[in-house]
């Protein structure tokens, strides 16, 4: 089994469990990608897991079962672990019993409450936390409030540092975008909280019992993924259907273990042996 530059990767056929993104890596908006369903039964026929692991908070857990399942992926909420579960952790864990100011969708907000979490969506002066997220539902008056709230002594966190997410006719801004805007209006930057922060990886590491030897991430993004995996010490696998091209890997610092055009092709190398 080799990868898209011809180096040796057989040691994919023996990981116990996949780590994947979703936007770029197996569908884009709401179109699945050729070879995702394949690519899944593969890794549970072999006894592995697949846990998908995603920056995009402007959906919850449940959002996103619905949206997979809709799609023919058989998946529950166990499937999944989203930087808002990571970031509803940090929260209870750094700052505890403190009220949260919340720049996002009613998705994430729901998420944070339902974690147990006080979140506010207007300017409040009880806030101590100020939260950005990727906020498809975003308003001039949100932004406002959320200037608001920075001009105050506030920790500023944010979901995931992500520029662009992918979408049927190109990109939209995402959470990334979103805090250099917020920046150029009150000079301040927030703590990344998802991708390539370790943190997620490392919370279903831990959650699966699984070692870092076993586990592999798959994505196309190279500073937010294959990041992930550096900074988590696992192997990765950067997927060319997403924003990542061949001359940004050439050309740039961050280098994944292997490259395939898709997980399709994925898909391909790990059955190649059994169907010859």
């Amino acid at each position: 089994m080799k990868d898209k530059t011809g180096k040796t990767a057989e040691r994919l056929k023996s990981k116990k469990l996949y780590l994947l993104d979703m936007d770029g890596t197996i569908y884009n908006e709401n179109e699945i990608f050729d070879g995702t369903l394949e690519f899944l039964e593969e890794i549970r026929q072999r006894g592995a897991q697949y846990i998908f692991i995603t920056n995009n908070s402007s959906k919850s857990v449940k959002d996103y079962v619905k949206k997979v399942n809709d799609m023919g992926i058989f998946a529950d909420e166990e499937n999944f672990y989203t930087s808002s579960q990571a970031t509803a952790a940090y929260i209870k864990e750094n700052y505890p019993e403190q009220i949260v100011y919340c720049m996002g969708t009613q998705s994430l907000v729901e998420e944070l409450r339902s974690a147990g979490i006080e979140v506010v969506t207007e300017a409040d002066d009880r806030a101590s936390i100020v939260l950005i997220g990727f906020d498809t539902e975003n308003t001039s008056e949100k932004i406002r409030n959320t200037c608001i709230m920075l001009g105050k002594e506030v920790a500023y966190l944010a979901t995931n540092p992500d520029l662009v997410c992918p979408v049927s006719f190109g990109y939209i801004p995402d959470c990334g975008s979103m805090s250099i805007m917020l920046k150029n209006a009150t000079g301040k930057e927030p703590f990344f909280i998802g991708k390539p922060e370790p943190i997620m990886v490392n919370c279903v590491l831990k959650k699966l019992g699984v070692d870092k030897e076993d586990a592999v991430i798959v994505g196309d993004r190279l500073y937010t993924d294959i990041k992930t995996g550096i900074n988590a010490k696992i192997d990765t696998i950067c997927v060319l259907s997403g924003e990542a091209e061949m001359k940004d890997i050439l050309e740039g610092e961050i280098k994944p273990d292997y490259i395939f055009d898709s997980v399709k092709e994925i898909y391909e190398k790990l059955t190649e042996v059994e169907n010859e």
